[in-house]
């Protein structure tokens, strides 16, 4: 059976609408962010740490695949109109990630102290706090 466009619209209609507005971009990267590095909380030493360190176990497969997550928050800095530096600087973040987490053991670590998509969700953060400071978030709370 082939999708006709008709298929395809009634599909669509049913789908929830997915904001392009500065808010809810900065609400998905803000969640994206927390899963990839804040998920969890280790016992004993009480530190936080996220997906991105549990893929980072896995040899090369894990770190690639953490690092084209990592990547989605730079697609949604792309569609926020952001500089190009800022995009490219981004873009550093996750290879400098991605390079470190593929030495064994010392990546592992290293995934504790160099966290690119917080320090990636801090630049899209201070873009979007300087050019559409609607967005801000204080105390939990959207400010309008």
């Amino acid at each position: 059976m082939a999708l006709t466009q008709d298929h395809l619209d009634k599909i669509t209609a049913n789908m929830p609408e997915i904001g392009r507005d500065p808010a809810s971009v900065r609400q998905r990267i803000e969640a994206m962010e927390a899963v990839l590095e804040r998920g969890f909380t280790m016992p004993i030493i009480n530190r936080e740490f996220g997906l991105d360190f549990i893929l980072g176990l896995i040899p090369v497969i894990g770190d690639i695949i953490a690092a084209v997550m990592g990547t989605w928050l730079v697609w949604e800095a792309r569609n926020l109109n952001m500089p190009k530096w800022k995009i490219a600087r981004m873009f550093g973040n996750i290879g400098v990630d991605l390079a470190v987490g593929a030495v064994p053991f010392i990546g592992d670590a290293a995934d504790f102290v160099f966290r690119s998509n917080t320090r990636n969700l801090k630049i899209i953060r201070k873009h979007l706090d300087k050019h559409h400071p609607e967005t801000m978030v204080i105390e939990g709370e959207v400010r309008r």
